[in-house]
């Protein structure tokens, strides 16, 4: 990125039931994939990538900085999504930026001046939950995502007795425990999922910064253990008690 080249980003979100793709730069989102088809996130991918590239007429190697959401989401997508941005930033030799789902969830909504609670569907009856408010020129995390059930949110939302806009698709599918708790607004389905366009806009305002990490550096988000390792730690409890 020093030989002045114009900076274009590779957003990849796959955190949630979505696949999300898309390349912007300064201009802002050039080309965008999207498509909800439920956990088919490998296959998915790769060619959302090849499509998003010729919408917007660039080939990989013009990308300057991989960007990613990091979760805290679905085990399987996150994985795929993680993967398949490190190994596109290893291949090319570019850096990456990380950003939350909790944080692309939020920040469509930053012209709102209530709370914002981003809620993501963590199954199990529970969800991954942050708070967020407006700032000049975007949000500002006011509390740290976490993973609880529909009750501790609640209690996070009464403790602040402030006006209140949930988004996410966990807002959605608990809508109705939210709303006999608190009294609040639930943004419409249209912002349920992550999108790769905010992750695109923020990590493009971090690579101006050059706040991003090498590809090894990126971790994900999990806020909890795999599904398929808490029940092999339940297995191992139960055959050794």
């Amino acid at each position: 990125m020093a030989n002045g080249r114009i900076m274009l980003i590779l957003g990849i979100e796959t955190a949630t039931e979505r696949v999300s793709v898309a390349i912007g730069g300064h201009e802002g989102v050039l080309a965008m994939f999207e498509v909800t088809r439920g956990r088919r996130h490998a296959e998915t991918l790769t060619p959302a990538i090849d499509f998003v590239c010729r919408q917007a007429d660039v080939t990989l190697d013009e990308i300057s900085v991989v960007a990613v959401d990091v979760g805290p989401g679905l085990f399987t997508g996150m994985r795929v999504g993680l993967a398949s941005a490190k190994a596109i930033a290893q291949a090319l030799r570019v850096p990456m930026i990380g950003i939350s789902s909790l944080d692309l969830l939020a920040y469509p909504l930053r012209r709102t001046d209530k709370v914002i609670a981003a809620v993501i569907d963590a199954r199990k009856g529970e969800v991954f939950h942050a708070l967020y408010r407006q700032v000049p020129g975007g949000i500002q995390r006011v509390t740290e995502p976490r993973a609880g059930r529909v009750d501790d949110l609640i209690a996070d939302l009464l403790a602040r007795s402030q006006e209140v806009v949930c988004v996410g698709d966990g807002a959605l599918r608990y809508h109705e425990e939210i709303a006999a708790g608190y009294r609040v607004e639930i943004a419409e389905q249209f912002f349920a999922y992550p999108s790769s366009a905010p992750l695109v806009q923020l990590a493009h305002a971090k690579a101006l910064r050059e706040e991003w990490v090498n590809p090894w550096e990126v971790e994900a988000m999990y806020l909890r253990r795999p599904d398929a390792e808490i029940n092999w730690s339940t297995r191992t409890t139960e055959a050794g008690s």
